[in-house]
């Protein structure tokens, strides 16, 4: 499909600098940017690129204010980086979407099936299993006894969904993950471990999206719980009963242990690690390889392993980086020390 900047610059109430008629098909990052196709700049450090971009379009910020000339075609928007994902959600929303049940697939005779739905060859649904309207459910996926899906989720390739657990509407799981294995529970018995059973189930509210080959582990009793709005990154652990709240947001690799209570409105960077039974309270920020083993209060940045304030890790991280140096001044001082009482 083909659009004129000014078709483009009137859907995002954007202002044209430069040729109002230049043609774009196709999107491209700015410093891969080709002929005919829409580019965005959102953050400084790509500034250098625009200059240079061969993309005919590239949408900035209101206050972008270039220090040569540029060659390209820019509109102007409120938010650059929030104009692109809303083109790109609408131009996804234009994809065919598969429908129909392909075979071989196995359907239970009591599962109840929302109009439009689409399953994929090999897929497992099990007895029981409520599966709303224009669910998509792709190949050699499993959904066990009593699961419940809502309207619009989609879930990926070789997803595994356990017995009894439930997922909201508008949901994404991407490929491989896993919701409702047991919980890592086991009770020491002399030399050996015996294993707790895992009752509970997995609860995951309305609009979360998980990553691919994460894991979600079921409740030992009552329900590991996914509040509506999380996103997930690839390869996160969540242990049994943790609490996730709203609109948090964690990155490639985080852990969270059994029981801990994370708050809404988070924002945890890759390989963060938090200790069980803890409670990380609202608003929350925790830099990449975090480890967390204190409860943290509302609004925190922290940062390092075990954490502490991010400025004062920032602080502490300067002396650190010094300490070479003035471990080596300290034996100077020490041999100096040594010689004058030598000579005394």
């Amino acid at each position: 499909m083909e659009f004129k900047a000014k078709d483009i610059a009137a859907l995002l109430n954007g202002v044209v600098v430069g040729d109002p008629e230049v043609i774009v098909n196709n999107v491209s990052k700015i410093e891969e940017g080709k002929p005919h196709t829409l580019a965005f700049l959102a953050n400084p450090k790509y500034e250098h690129y625009i200059y240079t971009t061969a993309a005919s379009v590239v949408l900035v910020n209101q206050d972008f204010s270039p220090v040569k000339e540029v060659p390209c075609t820019m509109i102007r928007v409120a938010s650059a980086y929030e104009a692109i994902a809303a083109l790109l959600r609408m131009y996804d929303s234009m994809r065919k979407r598969p429908t129909g049940i392909e075979q071989p697939s196995y359907i239970a005779s009591d599962v109840t099936m929302g109009e439009t739905p689409y399953v994929g060859a090999f897929a497992y649904i099990g007895k029981g299993a409520q599966i709303g309207h224009d669910v998509k459910i792709y190949p050699q996926v499993y959904i066990g006894e009593g699961v419940v899906i809502g309207d619009r989720t989609t879930i990926y390739a070789g997803v595994k969904i356990y017995h009894g657990c439930v997922i909201g509407k508008d949901c994404t799981i991407h490929a491989g993950t896993v919701i409702g294995a047991d919980g890592f529970g086991f009770a020491p018995s002399g030399d050996n471990y015996d294993k707790v059973p895992q009752i509970g189930n997995v609860v995951i509210e309305d609009n979360v999206e998980i990553g691919a080959n994460a894991c979600i582990d079921r409740a030992t009793m009552g329900s590991t719980r996914i509040r509506k709005g999380v996103k997930l990154d690839n390869l996160v652990q969540i242990a049994h009963n943790v609490v996730v709240g709203e609109n948090t947001v964690m990155a490639a690799q985080c852990g969270v242990a059994g029981t801990t209570k994370v708050g809404s409105h988070c924002m945890f960077g890759g390989q963060v690690g938090i200790a069980g039974h803890l409670k990380i309270e609202d608003r929350t920020m925790l830099a990449a390889q975090t480890g967390v083993t204190n409860d943290v209060p509302a609004g925190s940045i922290y940062m390092g392993a075990p954490a502490f304030d991010a400025a004062k890790y920032r602080k502490c991280y300067v002396l650190f980086r010094k300490l070479p140096d003035l471990y080596g001044q300290l034996r100077e001082l020490e041999k100096e020390i040594q010689t004058l009482k030598l000579k005394q």
